[in-house]
């Protein structure tokens, strides 16, 4: 209990779109939902902390890889942080606490969410010591599904571990995707002041937001084919977010607002 009442907690600090939909899941899924999301979380952080050269990132990242493979139902909280000493100084606590968020996860589900986040570990390893180089949306799509599309994969295994709901795969990479192609958007000036560009060569930012807009389609898809269910309340609120967001700044704003959120999770949650 300790170690979900901390895992909610992180939650509402660092996610206003996954806290909701999280907190709403009943007990073992909110546990596997959440283990998988501050694993994630805190891998994401090492990929984007600004004060770290991109080979200590690749190295942080492959460590922290190779400790979420070698986890076993025994393994110790402090196992997931072997060869992560040196930089104990400069992470997060969301990514120093791996452990506590990957030991979270119900015993029968977890080296399904130790493997995606060591995974992406590694698929953001490469990405950092690439310099995150997109040039064609080939990269675009690679870099989208190592980051998101796959995140996408492993909610329709935890839904399918939790009732044996069933879902179109195709159509899960394309709800990760999309969630992450307006990120990509809605932060683009932000990652130009840190010299990183994810928009193909030869693309404007409105191709970006047709980008995010033909994966949304494959996410209303996925979202419109769940039953009534802890699946469906967790997936309509991000991609409502998601929508409302694209709308937002199509007509010149950076992001919703507070109010905007809450009026959006209302609307969908009635």
């Amino acid at each position: 209990m300790n170690l979900r009442n901390n895992a909610l907690k992180t939650l509402r600090e660092t996610s206003r779109t996954f806290y909701i939909p999280i907190s709403r899941l009943p007990g073992d899924l909110q546990d596997a939902v959440a283990s998988a999301y501050l694993c994630m979380r805190a891998i994401d952080e090492v990929e984007d902390h600004p004060d770290l050269d991109n080979f200590t990132k690749g190295k942080i990242l492959r460590q922290m890889s190779l400790n979420l493979q070698a986890a076993v139902e025994m393994s110790r909280i402090e196992d997931f942080s072997v060869g992560l000493v040196p930089y104990s100084h400069c992470l997060p606590d969301v990514s120093l606490r791996l452990g506590q968020w990957a030991m979270l996860a119900p015993p029968t589900i977890a080296p399904r969410v130790w493997d995606a986040t060591a995974s992406m570990a590694d698929r953001m390893a490469y990405w950092a010591e690439n310099n995150w180089t997109i040039r064609t949306k080939a990269h675009l799509d690679q870099y989208t599904f190592s980051v998101a599309g796959a995140v996408g994969l492993l909610l329709s295994d935890l839904w399918a571990w939790y009732d044996g709901t069933q879902t179109n795969r195709q159509y899960a990479i394309g709800f990760g995707r999309g969630l992450q192609a307006v990120n990509i958007v809605r932060n683009h000036r932000e990652d130009l002041r840190r010299g990183v560009n994810f928009i193909p060569q030869g693309w404007k930012i409105e191709d970006v937001h047709q980008y995010a807009r033909d994966n949304l389609k494959l996410a209303d898809l996925y979202t419109q084919s769940l039953g009534p269910g802890p699946a469906l309340d967790f997936c309509k609120i991000p991609l409502a977010l998601a929508h409302g967001t694209l709308e937002v700044m199509a007509l010149g704003k950076e992001k919703l607002s507070r109010s905007d959120v809450m009026a959006l999770v209302q609307q969908v949650t009635r």
